[in-house]
């Protein structure tokens, strides 16, 4: 059994059913991601992962943004930490560690069994620009505005990067990132970087059908789906074939496959549908 989460004190956390919603709540600085806002979204996801009860986390930004980005107190103060010539740029330097959390932070979201959306509004930068390729489904209002400015700053986009790239393919990772680029909702949508983009106003709508899409489909069989997947970013398809076969075996004898195949014959939904609840 999962135990008690402390209260956040950057998030707002909603329970609605199987539907966990997140929201980033920093408006002042829209929704910068402090070091203390990282633990928090990581925390929540591993509670959620363990609860037994949440299928699907949903991202979100409070004031009308998802999230500008590293927030900038952090940084400055990393880069002022005493450390050793021998230690800088390593693993050891404050600056590294730092910068590697947003990295964890995408990592954590990508990898997870559970299915992860984010709506996505406003500014869309930095680790929030990572954060939004990690999800499974990208929701956008007509509104936002995606940044990528780090090589015209003299840094790197050193966490982005495998996460565009993931989902853009390497191409249109590279174009973006040395040209700094700045994208709107239907230059994203273009690229793939976001699945649908609709207005303000039909912003409930549209979330609440790609739940009840989701809430359609077994969490087990979601799960193992995205961990073939992922297997499948790394590895030719030929490579793969006996594990997904085991994969399918374990799914088709186990109680979801019986479920899914007796609903069907029976023209009834399956158990596991369930209320998408109030984005």
């Amino acid at each position: 059994m999962a135990t008690e989460l402390p209260t956040p004190t950057q998030l707002l956390v909603r329970q609605e059913g199987p539907v966990l919603h997140v929201l980033l709540n920093r408006p002042a600085v829209r929704n910068a991601m402090s070091l203390t806002l990282l633990h928090e979204l990581q925390q929540v996801l591993h509670h959620a992962e363990a609860d037994g009860q949440t299928r699907v986390v949903v991202l979100r930004g409070a004031g009308g943004h998802f999230c500008a980005g590293a927030d900038l107190k952090d940084m400055a103060q990393a880069r002022s930490s005493p450390v050793a010539p021998d230690q800088l740029a390593t693993m050891d330097d404050p600056v590294a560690q730092t910068n590697a959390q947003f990295g964890h932070l995408c990592a954590a979201y990508a990898r997870t069994g559970l299915a992860t959306v984010a709506v996505l509004e406003g500014t869309v930068m930095g680790g929030g620009f990572g954060l939004a390729c990690s999800v499974d489904v990208a929701l956008a209002c007509d509104d936002v505005v995606f940044r990528l400015p780090e090589t015209s700053l003299g840094v790197l986009p050193a966490q982005i990067a495998p996460f565009l790239m993931e989902r853009l393919g390497y191409a249109q990772a590279k174009r973006l990132a040395v040209t700094a680029a700045r994208l709107d909702a239907q230059q994203a949508l273009a690229l793939g970087l976001v699945h649908e983009v609709c207005t303000a106003d039909a912003l409930p709508q549209r979330l609440q059908a790609q739940l009840t899409q989701i809430l359609q489909c077994a969490p087990q069989a979601i799960a193992a789906t995205k961990a073939l997947l992922a297997a499948g970013r790394f590895a030719p398809p030929a490579s793969l074939i006996d594990a997904a076969a085991q994969a399918f075996a374990r799914a088709a004898r186990g109680p979801e496959a019986q479920e899914g195949l007796r609903a069907f014959a029976e023209k009834r939904p399956a158990a596991w549908t369930a209320a998408a609840g109030t984005p």
